[in-house]
C-alpha cells in the first residue's frame, strides 16, 4: 500500500508564502484593507504577524504577546495605536491615497 503525503493546510501554506515574500505580505494586507471589512483586515494582519513571528512582533511593537493574540483575534477590537504598532513592527507603514472618483 502506497503511503499518502500529509496534506498542508491552506493557512499553513499561506503563512509560509507570506514569510518568504515580504511583497506578497504587503499586497495581502493592502487587499484586506481595500476590502473595507475590519474583520478581514484583522485576520490578514494576524496572518502576517504569525508569518513574521508573533512573539518577536509583539516584543518589537511593545505589546504583550497574549494581548496581541487577543487584539488580532476574530473578536478583537484593537486600538488604533495597537494596529499602527503592529504594522510598523511587521515592517510596513500605513499611508493614504486619494480614492479615484467615478466619472459622472
Amino acid at each position: 500500500m502506497k503511503k499518502l503525503k500529509a496534506a498542508v493546510s491552506h493557512r499553513s501554506r499561506l503563512i509560509e508564502e507570506l514569510r518568504a515574500d515580504p511583497r506578497l505580505a504587503r499586497e495581502y494586507l493592502a487587499a484586506a484593507i481595500e476590502d473595507g471589512d475590519p474583520k478581514a483586515m484583522l485576520s490578514a494582519l494576524r496572518t502576517v504577524a504569525e508569518a513574521r513571528g508573533m512573539a518577536r512582533l509583539a516584543e518589537s511593537a511593545g505589546i504583550p504577546r497574549e494581548s496581541l493574540y487577543r487584539a488580532l483575534s476574530p473578536k478583537g477590537n484593537p486600538r488604533l495605536s495597537t494596529l499602527l504598532a503592529v504594522i510598523k513592527a511587521a515592517g510596513f507603514r500605513l499611508s493614504l491615497e486619494e480614492r479615484k472618483r467615478r466619472a459622472a
